[in-house]
């Protein structure tokens, strides 16, 4: 199975609960279909690099999964059915990316530098 991460890029229009539920639909696509999340982060509303749809924030949702390669398509279609959804990007993560990936969750770059002494 391939690890690949999928941003979603949802209305402004819904409430916070409505956002959820949309969520948990994909990721209930993605669990009855073979698919290991392995995390889910929650970016929340933030404004976009251009308008879309004449909207200008929209809700982030990134999920990091393991899944066939079949799969992909499925989830696809079912997002492009969606119209809450304004924008999606899936991608196929490398070795590279993985490695990153689990650096970033053990917080690995969230740690202070020890401070270092000066001796005369």
């Amino acid at each position: 199975m391939q690890q690949y991460e999928t941003v979603i890029i949802l209305t402004p229009l819904l409430s916070e609960d409505a956002a959820k539920e949309v969520i948990a639909k994909f990721s209930k696509i993605l669990t009855d279909n073979g698919a290991e999340i392995i995390q889910e982060d929650n970016w929340g509303l933030r404004k976009l690099a251009y308008p879309i749809q004449k909207k200008s924030t929209g809700y982030y949702h990134l999920t990091e999964y393991k899944a066939p390669g079949e799969l992909i398509s499925k989830l696809e279609v079912e997002l492009k059915r969606d119209e809450r959804v304004v924008r999606f990007l899936t991608i196929a993560l490398d070795k590279h990316a993985v490695a990153y990936n689990e650096k970033k969750r053990s917080g690995a770059f969230n740690k202070k530098p020890a401070a270092k002494t000066e001796e005369a």
